[in-house]
């Protein structure tokens, strides 16, 4: 319905207590109309008289917002007809109409949008938070385990007197402090003699494949990967415009021969030999002497993630790959994500000799070293025995959940799915019936606040029955039945047989 004068002025509401003026209320609300092409180019306004009966406002008022809106070319006054908003946004408007065409990305940009999963952008991702009723995401510690006191000690003996170098930028390879306890650490635990200037701290493992992704591949570059494999290590390589392998998990680990039958000229193997991700396989000490003879026999580089070699509850573990190396090909990536909590952002790599520099050069162009304080703060951590008193700690108590919880899912889900006992990391593995879609069962109980992840989603190409990871390290013994049992509810919600 029009008024005489013009087109009425929809949806103004203006709000007299505010302690903005009422003509700048009354501006900005009649510019958003314009903008939204609610009021088109060409468009005839009330008269004042008329806009001063129906907003009730003086008529001087409403002239120093009309006044604003003409000096800004939203209005445009014509002598003896009226004001009408500008013929411009006639054009405008005619743009808001049509679809908006995606924002021009970049190769890398593009490939990595298309390559992400579920747990980068997913339901089970994206509304998951530590505090959650009921989570069995893996790869996630025990929050309610960590020696909080201690850490606030330590950061605050820092906080206290600041120095020029904890508040700068911090030095390239990172704290040399850190590096040095890594070092020792890494001698101690895992047999690896490096020196401290072949240590470079890094915002957590998913930097170091990224790093390493640009210093190592060129598009179409081979890359051998382990099938099901480390998600964020895969995607890292894809985006680069590599060409992926993937290598088949046995009893032994990765399968080198088909490496080789496939792709002998790969230019990187990607692995997770002291426990393999997802499966928990730890690779044979042949299969470890395998790998690395086909490494330095040709061009190729390996990449070793050692995730959660920290947490073995069986046995000790073999020696890493890098010091099994004679060939210096090996590359060590490490994280203390898991052993401390994911947010520290702290991780490390080991590199050969010869890739110290450019390593470093890459990572100045891309990047600064992570936070000052957090490395001076974990270097006491480690240098002061809390690291290891820690880590024996969660042994202990990341067993004792294992158990609990194994022993409660095999009770009320053993129908279901079939879990079996690991030896080493933070989930177990439920094995599914052939033709179930373990990614369809993960979305499904996500919905219903339950947070797992499927197998499915780890993998390139399918050959092994559907499972669903479920983390055991972020459930108390006394909560095992209890969220077992919501578990068991949402599959019964579902409509799955339990």
């Amino acid at each position: 319905m029009k008024s005489p004068g013009g087109m009425l002025l929809t949806a103004i509401e203006l709000d007299r207590a505010s302690a903005i003026p009422l003509y700048r209320q009354l501006y900005l609300q009649v510019r958003k109309q314009i903008l939204s092409g609610r009021l088109p180019g060409g468009t005839r306004l009330p008269s004042t008289r008329t806009l001063c009966k129906e907003l009730e406002l003086s008529r001087i008022t409403i002239l120093n917002a009309f006044d604003q809106l003409t000096a800004e070319g939203f209005l445009a006054p014509r002598t003896g007809a009226g004001t009408y908003v500008g013929d411009e946004w006639e054009r405008r408007d005619a743009a808001a109409d049509s679809p908006r065409k995606p924002p021009r990305l970049s190769s890398l940009s593009q490939s990595v949008h298309s390559l992400r999963s579920e747990h980068f952008g997913g339901v089970s991702y994206a509304t998951w938070a530590p505090e959650c009723p009921t989570s069995f995401l893996p790869s996630h510690p025990a929050y309610d385990a960590f020696p909080l006191p201690v850490w606030k000690r330590l950061m605050n003996r820092h906080l206290r007197h600041p120095t020029k170098a904890l508040l700068g930028y911090g030095e390239l390879k990172g704290l040399q402090r850190l590096r040095e306890a890594i070092a020792e650490y890494v001698f101690d635990a895992r047999g690896i003699e490096c020196s401290v200037d072949q240590v470079v701290v890094v915002s957590g493992a998913q930097q170091a494949f990224n790093l390493l992704g640009m210093l190592l591949l060129d598009p179409q570059d081979g890359v051998w990967m382990e099938d099901p494999g480390h998600i964020a290590a895969r995607i890292a390589f894809q985006a680069q415009g590599c060409r992926l392998v993937p290598l088949r998990i046995d009893d032994q680990g990765l399968d080198v021969q088909q490496g080789l039958r496939e792709c002998p000229d790969a230019r990187l193997a990607f692995t997770t030999p002291s426990r393999q991700h997802p499966l928990g396989t730890t690779m044979s000490y042949a299969r470890r002497l395998e790998l690395i003879e086909w490494a330095g026999r040709g061009h190729g580089w390996i990449v070793e993630d050692d995730c959660d070699s920290e947490f073995r509850y069986v046995g000790r573990p073999l020696p890493a790959l890098f010091a099994m190396d004679q060939w210096q090909k090996v590359i060590y990536v490490g994280t203390f994500s898991k052993v401390l909590y994911p947010s520290l952002r702290l991780g490390y790599v080991i590199l050969p000799e010869a890739l110290v520099e450019p390593f470093c050069a890459i990572r100045a162009v891309m990047d600064r070293s992570p936070s000052t304080l957090h490395q001076a703060t974990t270097a006491d951590f480690i240098v002061e025995g809390h690291f290891l008193g820690h880590i024996r700690r969660m042994r202990a108590l990341y067993r004792a959940r294992q158990e609990r919880l194994l022993e409660q899912l095999q009770r009320r889900l053993g129908g279901f799915m079939r879990v079996n006992p690991v030896e080493a990391g933070l989930h177990l593995i439920g094995w599914l019936d052939e033709g179930e879609d373990d990614n369809a069962v993960a979305q499904g109980l996500a919905q219903q606040q339950i947070y797992t992840y499927g197998l499915g989603d780890y993998c390139i190409k399918r050959y092994l029955p559907p499972g669903l990871l479920i983390g055991f390290a972020g459930t108390p013994e006394e909560q095992a039945v209890e969220k077992v049992e919501a578990l068991a509810r949402a599959l019964a919600n579902l409509g799955y047989r339990l």
